[in-house]
């Protein structure tokens, strides 16, 4: 029966304790005393959004480090982010406004490939016309770094193909099906 949710929960008493699984395994939320990682956040379309949610979180940890001076150290993160246009970057604004709060934290590279019209002024330093290739991804391996992608299922297969056959090790690779 839809929306009824007590034929799908099991039944428990007042003050019972319960735990919940939300978001499989793909997050970025370090630990004080992790050994700092950098990041390269890989996004097709709209698979943005996750990588978005990240983006930001980084951005937070990288404040909160400014002002209080938490212990844990936040590496390099690195978006490389492809759309068929720039009309179809989703949060380009304020994926450059991160970038340029954070100049030497954080950096982005935009990948187009059916742009049909002229790139506008600011966006140009930032925008690479053709799919991402595997000399996009080699400047940043290391075996400190986790590689998050999202977006269509072949992209995310030809993406994680390709950074093992540079030979990034596949448990440093996190990515996020949603169809």
């Amino acid at each position: 029966m839809a929306g009824n949710t007590i034929d799908y929960c099991m039944p428990c008493a007042l003050n019972s304790e319960v735990a919940l699984r939300v978001g499989g395994n793909f997050f970025f939320d370090p630990h004080p005393t992790d050994t700092p990682v950098d990041l390269v956040l890989i996004a097709g379309g709209v698979g943005i959004n996750p990588l978005f949610s990240i983006l930001l979180h980084v951005t937070d940890l990288h404040r909160k480090q400014e002002k209080e001076g938490t212990r844990y150290q936040i590496g390099m993160t690195n978006l490389l982010y492809s759309a068929r246009n720039t009309d179809e970057l989703l949060f380009r604004k304020h994926i450059l406004g991160l970038t340029n709060a954070f100049p030497g934290k954080v950096t982005c590279n935009f990948h187009v490939t059916q742009q049909n019209s002229e790139i506008c002024e600011n966006l140009q330093p930032y925008i690479k016309e053709g799919r991402i290739s595997g000399k996009d991804l080699g400047k940043y391996i290391s075996k400190k770094t986790l590689w998050y992608i999202c977006g269509p299922p072949p992209m995310i297969e030809s993406i994680s193909k390709l950074l093992e056959s540079l030979g990034v090790a596949q448990k440093n690779i996190f990515f996020e099906k949603w169809w």
